[in-house]
């Protein structure tokens, strides 16, 4: 277990020169051989299944995987080799001589099979880091011996295990089991816990007098992840095992298939017992040596019953057929009348919230419905009952969409942010009624009780600062152009109630209304319009999760107001469109998403600091690239880690060495893989719906200290350990001010 998540990390890591792998040396368990010469042993414990467990369990894993890559030849393409007799022998009396397990038959059986697996594990690892490419395909080219590995593998070896895995049928077997182990319909998530050491885990907390748990109670505890939520389906299985166990006798069950197998309705091997781990077989646990074989009379009646089957399923296709053809002609007439419009949502674009009813009736998400005459959906035709809408706000990270996204292979809804889906009509809500606003200041802003007269009053002197800030503004481009924040006790968002006495007394007040805002191809290196909707202006009045259209608004601000004529800032700093790069649009359009990030870098030819506000499906973070210096700083206000990020990390990196490849840099052989990360300790947010606003902010302060290099405890002009509501408030002021000055509404 332990070797296969080495070699899991292994392959996850960046590519590395041989230099740089020799000083990071490789494990060989020296704490064990050190002890062993001590004539020090480790005790192993055994559960009533046979299986390994206790606190050993892990460490003699682990040693199993370096005695099989000291022993077994990487060319061994059988395990069941008569060849590998004598070092299967060497393995079992090394193992001995460290760990006290007894020397019979069933013991041997059980480590050897284990080393067994460890090997296939060896072979895959090496396959997967030295023959295919990030893609995992595999590469032309001769690849280099494994230096590292020397102690293990000699030249001999390499050269002959690369022609092995070279083999067009190797190729085609390796295909057909990655495409079958790639989305597996019942995912296990206890890493390398493991059946038995789960099962020894959950009778320990539980302080149970039984010595083992029934297969499908441990099958649905593996499928428990973190949060300890349980997917509706695993649930489905579990509880028809349930009643499957009140029916079924142990020896029916022994007999035939288990209950879980009979729930799964899936073929089962045999010696194999399912959801119950490595080394638990049949005899093992119903302590049954032998099966009996059915006789001719059962036979004879399985067949029969095999027959009426047949005869149902042919009646039940014909009526199918029957039903099939009536239905598409009535749908044909129909969509000659009308195509997707729902007469029930306002035609066009309008912002809605998204609910889901299972397990529990919820709102989950916010967006926007098109609701549009013959609208397609990724190039298809939506289905019945349903309707498009892009997705800008997640609220719940768990939620599942209504009809995953078979071409990206999107599940969750967090997935989806920026993209579009197909929402069921009476889970589709428009935002026509505006919610009653928080009376707490914890817990949004608050809407003063003024008249409509009292508040055009107001924002009529915020008018006359405008104008009065604009003046100064053209004589320092880097001063910000917000209103000088009072005290704490004294602010009152003058802007905001400005902008919103402007949205109740706008078309904006009505549910679908939009404001279009010109995005230059200086921002992002394209031309393109960006939508405001109210919902987004609700978002600020009330302090929410912000959508994407509100932080490119911020973004547009910047450059108006910082960057624009300004030719040592407009050069030093870009930007980095959330539109054409987020976590959806990565697992979807990959190479899309790599060729917009080098087309970018490829733009300037001296230093620039690119930030790009990343949102990773529920929570937005600021990655600030040096693509010339090969540096990303990397700044969540979450104190969260880049390789919690995998599959953005892989994209800046591949992006970043791409762009030093089309422009023929050269890098120390030290370096040719090496990109560097650096962690900022940024302020950090104490809730969860901040994050955006302190996006916003990260890229106001450093665009103001007007440096490249971002020191990685943050500016000292900026350093706190957390931003005050006062700060974030500076930044919505600055928003609202900056929709007024565009004058998007109008009364």
């Amino acid at each position: 277990m332990a070797s296969d998540q080495e070699n899991s990390q292994d392959a996850n890591a960046p590519d590395d020169t041989s230099e740089k792998e020799i000083t990071r040396g490789i494990t060989i368990m020296k704490s064990i051989i050190r002890d062993r010469d001590k004539a020090v042993t480790y005790n192993v414990n055994w559960n009533a299944d046979n299986q390994l467990i206790g606190s050993n369990a892990a460490k003699l894993a682990s040693y199993i995987g370096t005695l099989v890559r000291m022993h077994i030849p990487i060319t061994a393409t059988r395990w069941s080799n008569k060849e590998l007799g004598s070092a299967k022998d060497k393995i079992w009396t090394e193992i001995l001589r460290s760990f006290n397990i007894e020397d019979t038959t069933i013991r041997k059986k059980y480590i050897l099979q284990l080393a067994g697996k460890r090997h296939r594990g060896w072979r895959t690892f090496l396959t997967n880091k030295y023959l295919k490419d990030k893609e995992k395909n595999f590469v032309e080219y001769d690849p280099e011996y494994p230096v590292k590995y020397a102690i293990f593998i000699t030249e001999e070896e390499w050269v002959a295990f690369v022609a092995q895995r070279r083999d067009e049928n190797f190729k085609k077997v390796s295909a057909t089991n990655r495409e079958r182990a790639s989305n597996p319909t019942y995912a296990y998530k206890k890493g390398r816990l493991g059946y038995a050491r789960l099962e020894e885990k959950i009778l320990d907390e539980t302080k149970s007098d039984a010595t083992s748990l029934p297969p499908h109670v441990l099958w649905k505890e593996a499928r428990v992840g973190k949060d300890g939520t349980v997917r509706d389906d695993v649930q489905h299985i579990y509880d028809e095992c349930e009643t499957l166990s009140q029916s079924i006798s142990t020896a029916e069950d022994q007999e035939n298939r288990s209950v879980l197998s009979r729930a799964l309705n899936v073929p089962e091997y045999p010696g194999r017992v399912r959801g119950k781990g490595h080394g638990c077989t049949p005899t093992s646990l119903y302590k049954n040596p032998r099966r009996r074989n059915p006789s001719n009379q059962e036979v004879m009646e399985t067949l029969q019953a095999l027959q009426a089957q047949v005869l149902q399923l042919q009646k039940d296709n014909e009526r199918y057929r029957c039903m099939e053809k009536c239905s598409s002609q009535l749908k044909e007439t129909s969509e000659k009348a009308s195509i997707n419009c729902q007469n029930k949502f306002p035609e066009g674009i309008s912002s809605c919230q998204l609910y889901l009813s299972s397990p529990t009736y919820r709102l989950v998400g916010k967006g926007k419905v098109h609701n549009t005459s013959g609208d397609l959906l990724h190039h298809r035709p939506l289905p019945d009952g349903h309707l498009k809408v892009s997705v800008d706000v997640v609220l719940d990270k768990e939620a599942l969409l209504p009809i995953p996204d078979i071409v990206s292979e999107t599940t969750l809804l967090r997935d989806a942010i920026g993209s579009f889906v197909a929402w069921p009509l009476d889970l589709i809500f428009i935002d026509d009624e505006t919610p009653t606003k928080p009376a707490s200041k914890d817990q949004g802003i608050l809407r003063h009780n003024e008249s409509v007269a009292s508040q055009k009053e107001v924002f009529a002197q915020g008018s006359q600062q405008l104008s009065q800030k604009i003046g100064s503004r053209q004589k320092n481009k880097r001063d910000l152009p917000v209103t000088s924040l009072p005290k704490k006790r004294a602010f009152v968002p003058r802007y905001q109630i400005s902008l919103e006495t402007l949205v109740d007394s706008s078309d904006m007040a009505t549910a679908g209304a939009i404001r279009l805002l010109d995005m230059e191809e200086d921002i992002f290196g394209y031309s393109c319009t960006e939508t405001i909707g109210k919902e987004d202006l609700e978002h600020i009045f009330r302090h929410q999760e912000l959508g994407v259209g509100v932080i490119h608004t911020y973004i547009r601000f910047l450059y108006d107001n910082f960057m624009r004529g300004n030719d040592q800032l407009s050069n030093r700093f870009r930007f980095v469109s959330s539109s054409l790069v987020n976590k959806a649009l990565i697992c979807r359009e990959l190479d899309s998403c790599r060729e917009y990030l080098v087309k970018r870098f490829m733009a300037s030819s001296t230093n620039n600091l690119y930030l790009w506000p990343y949102n990773s499906g529920c929570h937005w973070l600021l990655l600030a690239i040096d693509p010339l210096k090969e540096v990303v700083y990397f700044l969540n206000s979450i104190d969260g880690e880049w390789t919690n990020y995998p599959d953005m990390k892989q994209l800046v990196d591949t992006s970043i060495k791409v762009f030093r490849s089309q422009r023929q840099a050269r890098v120390p052989r030290t370096k040719s893989s090496n990109i560097t990360w650096i962690k900022v300790q940024c302020p950090l947010q104490r809730n969860g719906i901040d994050c955006g606003y302190f996006v916003m902010r990260f890229m106001r302060e450093i665009i103001n200290m007007n440096q490249i290099d971002i020191p990685i405890t943050y500016f000292d002009e900026y350093k706190c350990a957390h931003y005050t509501r006062l700060q974030l408030e500076q930044i919505k002021e600055e928003l609202c001010q900056y929709f007024i000055e565009k004058r998007l509404l109008s009364i």
